[in-house]
């Protein structure tokens, strides 16, 4: 293996592989990446296992070759270096690494210790809005459960409600306390075969939204039996999905709320803030006390004192005392866009749902605490 390559094209591959190599794993070669190069280009892999991608990076190649490498050595090394050309060749068990004065010898290991890398043979592939489907990850992310127990529920369920040129996406994420849900029109090209819903891991999630973040532009995606496909020119990214059912999230979803409240985003977020300060700090249970035209938001805490804020809201109806764990509600509201959202209840005992006020197509469920 003997190549010139551009320092920045290479240092911007190796810096979205280095949240996918696994750190601390009980498979050492994981901590690798895998270099392979044909006529005149380099393929860089790395994988969890759970997460795998592939890029491409234009070189001039004198000898074909693959090798294994610390992901982190080869990322420290080649970010160190300037933007100019970079000569980089095998020699036995290190990979040499020259550029100007400086010179590297880097420990790599044979390629064929590493692990068979995943491959989709599907051409089904959707052309899809990024800002979009960003939004709808941060939207549903927060929620994904955090239980190990319960892995069907450590990641976000993604499916389509229609086949037609613009599909509805649904995201849904739960972890029992709390559930957000997103419906959104599909701006996108293409076709995308998802014959039933399927289950992203968080960290695939993760991955998907960094890439989304730092590539811009268009992207592909795809469904392949187990694995969730994003591509964008060179860069594949494969998420192998959680196997499992999701559970019925509509029975999750209260229908009957007659108490209707609408609220100021901004200074609500800003006064549970204020409030939470002096709520338990395992629980963060705060009390929303709702009478008409008013919301008193109180926290009570026998070490640490008490709290009170008062907003003004929207609501002409009976009064109700209904306590809630304060970032559930805040990490709603930091998710949502509008200036205005709209609180929906039945009892202290009974879920409230949370919408933005333009936008019916979000909609989140928060379970209440014990008075």
């Amino acid at each position: 293996m003997e190549f010139k390559v551009q320092q920045e094209p290479l240092l911007a591959a190796l810096s979205r592989m280095q949240s996918i190599v696994e750190k601390k794993s009980t498979m050492p070669i994981l901590q690798n990446v895998l270099l392979q190069t044909e006529e005149n280009k380099l393929k860089i892999f790395a994988t969890d296992l759970e997460v795998s991608l592939v890029d491409e990076v234009d070189i001039e190649g004198k000898k074909n070759g693959s090798i294994a490498v610390n992901a982190k050595s080869f990322y420290d090394i080649i970010k160190e270096l300037e933007a100019q050309p970079i000569s980089v060749s095998k020699k036995e068990n290190n990979l040499l690494i020259k550029q100007k004065r400086s010179e590297f010898n880097l420990n790599c290991i044979s390629s064929e210790e590493y692990p068979v890398f995943p491959t989709y043979t599907t051409k089904d592939f959707l052309k899809i809005d990024t800002k979009q489907l960003l939004d709808m990850i941060d939207k549903t992310l927060y929620s994904v459960s955090n239980d190990q127990t319960r892995y069907h529920l450590n990641g976000v369920y993604f499916e389509t409600k229609s086949q037609d040129k613009n599909p509805v996406f649904r995201m849904v994420a739960t972890d029992g306390h709390r559930l957000s849900l997103i419906d959104r029109k599909a701006t996108a090209t293409g076709s995308l075969k998802v014959d039933q819903g399927v289950i992203i891991p968080r960290k695939g999630v993760n991955e998907i939204r960094k890439l989304l973040e730092g590539l811009g532009g268009d992207f592909e995606m795809a469904v392949e039996g187990v694995q969730f496909i994003l591509k964008n020119k060179n860069t594949v990214l494969m998420v192998r999905l959680v196997e499992g059912k999701y559970p019925n999230y509509q029975q999750l979803i209260p229908e009957k709320l007659p108490k209707k409240i609408q609220v100021r985003r901004e200074p609500l977020m800003n006064s549970l803030k204020r409030v939470s300060l002096l709520a338990n700090q395992k629980s963060r249970g705060v009390i929303l006390s709702i009478s008409k035209g008013k919301m008193e938001i109180l926290s009570n805490d026998p070490e640490l004192g008490n709290a009170k804020e008062e907003l003004d809201i929207d609501y002409d109806g009976t009064g109700i005392k209904i306590s809630f764990n304060a970032k559930y509600i805040m990490d709603v509201l930091s998710a949502c866009d509008d200036e205005e959202v709209d609180i929906s209840l039945n009892d202290q005992l009974s879920p409230g749902l949370v919408r933005p006020h333009h936008d019916a197509n979000y909609t989140c469920v928060v379970m209440p605490m014990r008075i």
